[in-house]
């Protein structure tokens, strides 16, 4: 049979978490309404290609007059709110694990994305974002040359200046 050490701070510091744990989500929703205190922050996929950024949120159940997207200094800002319905507030339910409230998300463009050229979708429950890039951040075909038929001339030396000699390459 092995012999345990027994600490008997460690049970109290064990319960005094729980405690705060507990005291902490009740002061956290004090005096307000508990649908209105379940805001949500919707899930987004963010990706990309050779020719623009697209961001999915999804935000069912919102109404598009109730979306706010803009763009500012490399910024993208999307806020909406999730309204509870007032008539389904009369109802007695046993459960609500819908999330209702205002949320709010903010990105921050690249460089390469077109500010002026955002395309805004809304289908069955997702906001589909899509920023084009700017031309020149596109990716460019570069032609090669082939044989001794090549448009590069030979550098010019613009000085009288001997260069050094490096590993015996001159």
């Amino acid at each position: 049979m092995a012999v345990t050490r027994w600490d008997p701070f460690r049970e109290v510091v064990s319960l005094q978490n729980r405690m705060n744990t507990l005291f902490r989500d009740l002061n956290a929703n004090e005096g307000e309404d508990p649908v209105v205190a379940a805001s949500f922050v919707p899930a987004v996929d963010i990706y990309e290609d050779a020719k623009k950024v697209v961001l999915k949120l999804e935000v069912p159940g919102i109404e598009q007059k109730d979306l706010d997207i803009r763009v500012e200094n490399h910024t993208l800002t999307v806020k909406g709110e999730r309204k509870f319905e007032a008539e389904e507030k009369e109802q007695n339910f046993h459960r609500i694990e819908r999330r209702y409230g205002s949320f709010f998300r903010a990105f921050t463009l690249p460089s390469t994305v077109d500010t002026e050229s955002v395309q805004a979708n809304y289908t069955n429950g997702v906001l589909k974002l899509e920023l084009a890039k700017k031309p020149e951040a596109q990716p460019k075909q570069i032609k090669i040359n082939v044989g001794g038929n090549s448009a590069n001339p030979a550098p010019v030396k613009t000085s009288n200046v001997e260069e050094p000699e490096l590993a015996g390459v001159r």
